[in-house]
């Protein structure tokens, strides 16, 4: 008997995107920086939000606005424009789709 195959939602595409960007951006702020604290508080916040078994597309963008913020905050140029990279990556995460055949 063949085991159903579970149908992705576009949800499940976007879950996995942004996981995806946030791992990226994990590596980009492993060295300390100046601020660097604000940033390693919003990824623990954007890790308890990509536990939870509910995909909230409010609450992810309300994440990238935080994020944002974070951003403006951030002293260091060029760590400034690696956070920006990551702020357009986490934008075009939430716009997936599931690819229709």
């Amino acid at each position: 008997m063949a085991k159903a195959k579970k149908v992705q939602t576009d949800n499940d595409v976007k879950r996995k995107a942004v996981k995806l960007v946030i791992a990226h951006l994990k590596k980009k702020v492993e060295k300390d920086f100046i601020g660097s604290e604000h940033i390693k508080e919003w990824i623990a916040d954007m890790d308890k939000l990509l536990d939870k078994p509910e995909f909230n597309l409010i609450e992810y963008f309300e994440m990238r606005k935080g994020l944002n913020d974070v951003i403006e905050r951030t002293i260091d140029e060029e760590m400034r424009f690696k956070l920006r990279d990551s702020w357009y990556s986490f934008g075009k995460a939430l716009d997936k789709k599931v690819k229709r055949s």
